[in-house]
């Protein structure tokens, strides 16, 4: 059994002992919906290997085009658009409304980027310098859920203050 990816064709038998019990995917973009279609049409969703990926596989606004094989598939990413907040729930509302589609990590990009300068400066009295502006990064661990008749990208993990490697290894 075949399938095209950017890279040419990927051959996966469903039926073979070898197979694994987990694949890291990553297609960027429009390649994710491809995908997602052509491994339900392949019966590999029906073969017990489980998708992990980064989170645009399964960015929230394409979800619900790519069906209900994405169920339980397991991504990594900064933002989710069924983040449980209430300034979440305000921002996904206003990009349906205005745009017609949800909210994903590229938007939250220039929503946090320029919130984050505005009180990081705050906090520093005007102070730019770029230790004085270190933040918590946050990373979230998600899950593709159903909830109320869409597919979302939920997180069910996260992991704050990631700190720069090269500081924490030059202060040894």
């Amino acid at each position: 059994m075949a399938f095209e990816s950017p890279r040419g064709p990927i051959s996966i038998d469903p039926d073979t002992r070898d197979k694994p019990d987990t694949a890291f995917i990553y297609f960027p973009g429009t390649h994710a919906p491809i995908f997602a279609k052509q491994f339900a049409e392949r019966g590999l969703g029906r073969s017990g290997i489980k998708i992990i990926g980064p989170g645009d596989l399964t960015d929230d606004d394409d979800l619900n085009n790519m069906g209900d094989q994405m169920f339980g598939m397991i991504t990594a990413g900064p933002y989710s658009a069924a983040h449980d907040s209430a300034l979440n729930k305000t921002y996904v509302a206003a990009m349906l409304k205005t745009n017609g589609f949800r909210p994903d990590f590229v938007s939250l990009g220039a929503y946090d980027g320029l919130h984050l300068i505005y009180e990081a400066l705050k906090k520093t009295g005007g102070n730019s310098d770029g230790d004085a502006l270190i933040a918590i990064y946050i990373r979230y661990i998600r899950k593709v859920v159903k909830k109320d008749g869409q597919l979302w990208s939920e997180e069910f993990e996260t992991y704050p203050s990631v700190k720069d490697p090269m500081k924490v290894a030059a202060a040894k």
